[in-house]
């Protein structure tokens, strides 16, 4: 979340970078008249006290001296009466502003490309060949179908529509691949956790998604205020929520495979078919907590580390450098990996690595101390390390064979118990 101090320090810097966004400017003005009625009436509470502290030395003189001092505690009565009205309205004013505060985006990088939807992104590199079929290649539901592995009429029977049950040599991949990823992680430096799938009210704030966001979790029904994770983002950044800790400990390399709740808010109508956009899906997350000076250096390998998994998976992908019109709220700079998906005949997106920069430190209070010993904000990173069924898909169609089978990718043969080649018998 943003200072309200720094927003009306660096107006005009908020105004062009946030316009890039498409995001209404309109609200910048209100931090400008909020911040300043919170500061006039801190002045009016503090000059309020004054006067109390005054008439309150003058009570002690005069019951000192024996005199009456019934008027002037009458009158210190009243100037705390004052207090407390400017107080309540010092708190509305100040809920109000942080209202606001909390449902602007973070500042987009110099970098970011300018547009407004995803075909304004910029690829950055590619990355593999692909495959000539000579057959028409399948889309993954008509493969997961036809092999009785893909069931969707259980899991709208189960729970309701976008919903799946997976079976067979198909719930052993997606298994496989979950297992595949943590272990390449864990190579490269992350500590594996396994995170609580239900998070409170503040965890949700600390990364962002509430309050502006509501809408696309999933909350439980009960007095408890909590939510089913959308990512393990959300855990595993919040880790460290509240802390102030010293710069020998970073930086901090998280990894860990969840469940993912998402409603979908304002999707209906896309991708209604297949494990695109599922409202549970598995996901391995990757998140780095670092130095303020270090957090770009920390961000090209995290995407490094995502297409590595492609790579060894032999899985055509690109990467894209999302434009000011795509960015999530909370990034500052993002990167999408889009693996290539011949039974659809285009590329979708399998990762989206973000550095939200002290963004998200900034709601959640995660601090260290810098070399001066003075608490710092520190930065932090988020990507998927990857989206679990999308990989499964993207097997399924790029390792499709034209008898309706689907080859096991070498890497994944151990993890599968040697099956080599995925068919219906």
């Amino acid at each position: 979340m943003h200072s309200a101090n720094d927003v009306v320090d660096k107006f005009d810097y908020y105004q062009a970078n946030l316009k890039k966004r498409g995001y209404d400017i309109n609200e910048l003005d209100k931090v400008l008249e909020l911040n300043k009625q919170r500061k006039q009436l801190t002045t009016e509470v503090e000059g309020i006290r004054a006067e109390v502290k005054a008439a309150s030395k003058e009570i002690g003189v005069l019951k000192k001296a024996g005199n009456d001092a019934s008027s002037k505690m009458e009158e210190v009565g009243h100037l705390k009466s004052q207090i407390d009205v400017k107080n309540n309205l010092l708190d509305e004013v100040q809920r109000s502003l942080n209202d606001i505060l909390a449902c602007i985006p973070n500042i987009i990088d110099d970098e970011v490309p300018q547009g407004k939807s995803d075909e304004d992104n910029l690829e950055v590199r590619s990355w593999g060949v692909k495959k000539d079929f000579s057959f028409k290649p399948l889309e993954h539901w008509d493969l997961g179908e036809r092999l009785g592995m893909l069931d969707f009429e259980s899991g709208a029977k189960l729970t309701g529509a976008r919903f799946v049950v997976y079976r067979k040599q198909l719930a052993k991949l997606e298994r496989a691949l979950i297992n595949f990823f943590l272990d390449q992680h864990e190579k490269a430096g992350y500590e594996e956790l396994l995170t609580p799938y239900i998070v409170n009210k503040e965890t949700m704030y600390g990364t962002g998604q509430l309050p502006k966001f509501e809408d696309d979790l999933f909350k439980i029904d009960d007095e408890r205020d909590w939510y089913l994770i959308p990512t393990a983002e959300v855990t595993l950044t919040n880790l460290k929520r509240g802390e102030l800790f010293q710069k020998e400990e970073l930086p901090l390399k998280y990894t860990g495979f969840t469940p993912c709740f998402r409603s979908e808010a304002g999707s209906y109508g896309k991708d209604t078919k297949g494990l695109i956009r599922l409202h549970q899906f598995n996901k391995v997350e990757m998140v780095n907590i670092v130095e303020a000076e270090k957090s770009e250096e920390a961000h090209q390998a995290m995407v490094r580390q995502a297409e590595l998994m492609l790579e060894m998976l032999e899985l055509p992908y690109r990467t894209m450098l999302l434009c000011s019109g795509d960015i999530g709220f909370g990034a500052r700079k993002c990167y999408d990996l889009e693996v290539w998906l011949p039974g659809q005949g285009k590329f979708r997106e399998i990762s989206s690595v973000s550095n939200c920069w002290d963004f998200q430190a900034r709601r959640a209070s995660i601090r260290y101390r810098g070399d001066d010993n003075k608490p710092r904000f520190a930065h932090t990173l988020n990507g998927s390390g990857l989206a679990v069924g999308r990989t499964l898909l993207a097997i399924m169609e790029n390792y499709q064979q034209e008898d309706g089978t689907i080859l096991v990718p070498k890497v994944l043969i151990p993890y599968m118990g040697g099956i080599e080649k995925i068919s219906k018998n």
